[in-house]
């Protein structure tokens, strides 16, 4: 990289909660084995089961997470927005990546190789004790909202993520939330583990109820007090 790149990068990891507790002269350490790399849209990041070869921090853009049973059905894992990082525990284990990623839109990535990170972390242990105490906090939070969505019928499994999309991707335009996603029925009924019939059946009803908007590349929740209330009946 040269030293324009080098310096917005070292400006953008110190923005996520792993680094953030790093010196600047620990930060240093990372930045200079970070690989900028621009991602199309539709491309294939890297394959669930596949060797694990680094772990990625998105600059700009949406990423899909997705498993794939026998059958050749894909259970999405999660929407991956700028600013997160992914697999999640991908510094601390030799096991292949848990799922696949997928750019939904053209996105921008820095790419931490796991074999440098490893031999950075065994020189500066440091390091290494402050990147696992936030990754054992995100681990948790996960587990958490696996958890909650697990326990619920399909309905508010919908409520549910609806929300958890407002929350991490919406944007406030006055009374409204819009959730600027390219994610179709089939993915959004991937997403909570259901049919894309019964999503679609689902998502109508919410519309009819004048309580969403919904198009091939959005959502908008029309009323988020009412969709709280729906979910916590």
């Amino acid at each position: 990289m040269n030293r324009e790149n080098k310096d917005s990068a070292a400006e953008f990891l110190q923005q996520f909660p792993i680094f953030q507790d790093l010196s600047p002269e620990e930060l240093k350490q990372v930045e200079d084995i970070a690989i900028s790399r621009s991602i199309h849209k539709k491309t294939v990041i890297f394959s669930e089961g596949s060797e694990k070869e680094a772990v990625f921090f998105i600059r700009t853009g949406i990423v899909k997470a997705y498993k794939t049973d026998e059958n050749g059905h894909e259970q999405i894992v999660s929407f991956l927005k700028t600013g997160d990082m992914f697999p999640h525990t991908g510094f601390f284990n030799a096991h292949p990546y848990p799922a696949t990623a997928e750019a939904i839109t053209p996105t921008e990535l820095l790419a931490i190789p796991v074999r440098q990170f490893e031999r950075l972390m065994l020189s500066t242990p440091a390091i290494a004790i402050k990147i696992m105490r936030v990754l054992g906090d995100k681990i948790r939070e996960l587990q958490d909202k696996l958890q909650v969505l697990s326990g619920q019928d399909v309905r508010n499994r919908v409520l549910s993520f609806l929300l958890m999309l407002a929350e991490q991707h919406g944007q406030t335009n006055g009374d409204q939330i819009i959730i600027n996603l390219p994610m179709t029925h089939q993915e959004f009924a991937n997403s909570i583990g259901t049919t894309r019939e019964t999503a679609n059946r689902l998502l109508n009803q919410l519309t009819k109820e004048h309580l969403l908007e919904v198009d091939r590349s959005r959502i908008i929740i029309l009323d988020l007090y009412a969709l709280k209330q729906q979910r916590d009946m």
